[in-house]
């Protein structure tokens, strides 16, 4: 394996739209969501291994999921664990990373990715992983996977690149914000947009300048503890300045402002099991397009639904269609699919 390749997993997000199963105590990526015998975070701390060193992949999390990470992942050091004080979006946190990363090695190639997307060809995704890899250890680029849309969805923000580029890695126009149903048909009719999945690589030299070119500010304040990073000190330094970083994601902080990004088109299946909705899509359906986790059921004219309890509960439905039911401890979900993003804004009125 290269010494010089290293990762990133992004694993503070709470999940809320998989509310009541992904709580704010214990979110989606620390679940095994589509029964295979391993979370989220697991199946992708094992997809990256293949081709990073084990004591190569960092775990970015909120102080408070410190425990479950080392429960889970019993091959981290807590080393490798950074802990979050607070929440900061994802900019501040993958700036803090690449500067660790740089102190140790200034010749590394990063990638970051989220812990709770869900790839199953796992071949493909180190294929496209070792190109991205070889491109950013000789350019100056900031480098996306992008995800060949299948429809047209509303719910993810698109990339849009060069037509006339003919190589592999293609140069990125812009980024494009959640689009409305005709023009993300538009999108799709056009044949250069991809679904932006927020796994990035790049060399820690060129993040590092993209930082100090567009966040100035930020870049200063994490710099500062230069000195500290990779010794007993960098905990107390994160503790005092971690909260000081604007609130921003790493797209709109940096890639939407650089002149250097670059895309190349995923050949891997993904899903980023964002909602209810995309999780019905990869789990095995009866005949009515039922899917059912856990649940022991009796179905009468009832189709479309998705069904998760706890192991062998009995549930039975009668003419029920495109909607989520979901029996946790003392919470019982019963929501239409259509409405599946508002359960978010659910989670936070019972909060109120």
């Amino acid at each position: 394996m290269n010494k010089n390749y290293y990762a990133v997993l992004m694993a503070g997000g709470v999940g809320s739209r998989f509310w009541p199963v992904s709580t704010v105590e214990f979110p989606k990526q620390f679940h095994d969501m589509l029964g295979c015998g391993s979370t989220l975070l697991q199946k992708t701390f094992s997809r990256l291994a293949q081709l990073i060193p084990a004591e190569n992949i960092l775990i970015l999390t909120n102080e408070k999921y410190n425990d479950i990470v080392l429960q889970q992942l019993p091959e981290v050091g807590q080393e490798q664990v950074l802990l979050e004080p607070a929440m900061r979006n994802t900019a501040p946190c993958i700036l803090y990373a690449a500067l660790k990363i740089k102190k140790q090695n200034p010749d590394a190639v990063m990638v970051v990715a989220p812990s709770d997307h869900w790839i199953e060809d796992e071949q493909a995704f180190a294929q496209n992983l070792k190109t991205c890899f070889d491109f950013c250890a000789q350019e100056n680029a900031l480098l996306t996977l992008g995800i060949q849309p299948t429809f047209p969805n509303t719910g993810f923000g698109y990339i849009e690149f060069d037509k006339q580029d003919t190589n592999p890695i293609k140069k990125v126009n812009q980024f494009r914000e959640k689009p409305d149903y005709e023009t993300a048909k538009s999108f799709l009719a056009s044949g250069n947009f991809l679904w932006n999945g927020g796994i990035f690589i790049w060399s820690v030299q060129a993040i590092s300048e993209a930082f100090e070119a567009f966040q100035p500010v930020m870049y200063g304040q994490f710099m500062q503890g230069w000195p500290s990073y990779n010794t007993a000190e960098e905990p107390a330094f994160i503790a005092n300045h971690y909260a000081l970083a604007d609130n921003v994601s790493i797209d709109y902080a940096v890639m939407e402002a650089a002149p250097n990004v670059y895309v190349l088109p995923a050949t891997f299946d993904w899903n980023d099991l964002g909602t209810w909705g995309s999780l019905h899509e990869k789990l095995d359906k009866d005949d009515q397009n039922n899917a059912v986790v856990n649940a022991k059921v009796l179905l009468q004219n009832t189709s479309s639904n998705i069904i998760s309890t706890a192991k062998d509960k009995i549930v039975v439905i009668d003419g029920l269609h495109d909607f989520i039911v979901v029996d946790k401890d003392n919470v019982l979900l019963i929501y239409p699919k259509s409405k599946e993003q508002e359960i978010k804004g659910i989670v936070a009125q019972l909060k109120g």
